[in-house]
């Protein structure tokens, strides 16, 4: 059992990658919480194949090219931000850091860029709305108490949130192995503070000889389609769902008049042995045709991996894991600094491949690297 060792009060000179902040993170943590925030479902292929992928794609350099005026910046459903490299929602930060979700919006603000609010923060989404100085999003679970949803809705128009991003691919949770040997739960002062007071329906079981999860309460109160229409009528805000990993879910999702688009495998926290999101978006991004944007999620190490999404017809990518390295590790700096390096990354690939701005970035830029028999 490790005990965790203070936060940094500055950044060591050898962290260099965003990769240099997960032994940091991981010393200063117990060894329950690595578990919730490292892990992916069952063996971790997923998880791992996320990262791998966006290695069998090479860049294709350009030289002597027209640089100047060159910048990040990229507006989407009239906000604009200073490049597009967002915080995905993460649940429960005060696990890994005392401030939690708002050290994470200061770094947001002064990175100004777009968090994206857990429904399962550790921090009420109007507290983290008065600490914010940036654009916030929240992301919707939705649940068994449709009226308690709705409040969550109307709790994040009023506390000036732009936009909702529905997460769609965890009706359940994923069976997290290393959770389970670690045996994880949420240590005392960590709750999902804005689900308090929400009332529980009583279970009702499947009937004899139905299976473990298939025929009871839980999935009973799981989201459908329908729900996405229901919620289209409750808010004006833009509305994107979260966890869209084939065409066809693509193309349904815009048919229900969905504002955008994330390509997601929930950073293989949910369903082992699924696609990488990289490998899949291209064929999602073909089904939308343009009619809204479309973001990537999961496996994103490198500024470099952010470019060859954008190549690949992402509009902006989230960052999960890295960031919330750093707030293990340093807190708002430590989260400023992930964000200060993707950048910096994104901004010499740019500039090495002949792109002054992001719509200069395409498919032209890239080659795939065979892969070895």
């Amino acid at each position: 059992m490790n005990v965790p060792l203070a936060k940094l009060q500055q950044i060591p000179a050898f962290v260099a990658a965003v990769a240099d902040y997960e032994s940091l993170a991981h010393d200063r943590v117990t060894e329950q919480a690595w578990a919730y925030v490292a892990s992916g479902a069952a063996d971790e292929w997923t998880m791992h194949e996320n990262c791998a992928a966006f290695q069998r794609l090479s860049l294709h350099a350009s030289v002597l090219c027209d640089l100047s005026g060159g910048n990040t910046r990229l507006t989407l459903f009239g906000q604009t931000f200073a490049s597009p490299i967002f915080l995905a929602p993460i649940a429960y930060q005060k696990l890994v850091h005392p401030d939690g979700e708002l050290a994470t919006a200061l770094a947001s603000a002064a990175a100004e860029t777009c968090m994206i609010v857990s429904t399962l923060a550790s921090s009420s989404l109007e507290e983290i709305a008065q600490q914010a100085a940036a654009p916030l999003w929240f992301q919707l679970y939705f649940q068994p108490d449709r009226e308690f949803t709705r409040d969550l809705v109307q709790r994040a128009e009023a506390a000036g949130y732009r936009a909702l991003v529905v997460t769609v691919d965890a009706p359940v949770n994923g069976i997290r192995n290393r959770e389970q040997r670690a045996g994880f739960s949420l240590p005392a002062g960590v709750d999902a503070v804005n689900l308090r007071g929400m009332r529980i329906p009583p279970p009702h079981g499947g009937k004899a000889g139905e299976g473990i999860l298939l025929g009871g309460s839980l999935l009973a109160s799981a989201p459908t389609w329908k729900d996405i229409a229901w919620l289209r009528s409750l808010t004006s805000l833009p509305i994107l769902i979260k966890g869209i990993m084939t065409a066809e879910d693509a193309r349904r999702a815009v048919a229900e008049t969905v504002d955008g688009i994330v390509v997601s495998n929930h950073g293989g926290r949910t369903l082992d042995t699924q696609p990488s999101t990289i490998d899949m978006l291209p064929e999602i991004v073909g089904a939308v045709a343009g009619r809204v944007p479309v973001l990537l999620d999961s496996g994103i190490r490198r500024g470099s991996d952010m470019f060859k999404a954008l190549a690949l017809g992402a509009a902006a990518v989230l960052v999960g894991r890295p960031y919330i390295y750093g707030l293990a590790a340093a807190g708002a700096v430590g989260v400023a600094h992930v964000l200060h390096i993707l950048r910096a990354e994104l901004e010499v690939t740019m500039a090495l491949t002949g792109c002054r701005d992001l719509a200069a970035i395409d498919s032209s830029r890239l080659r795939l690297v065979p892969r070895r028999s």
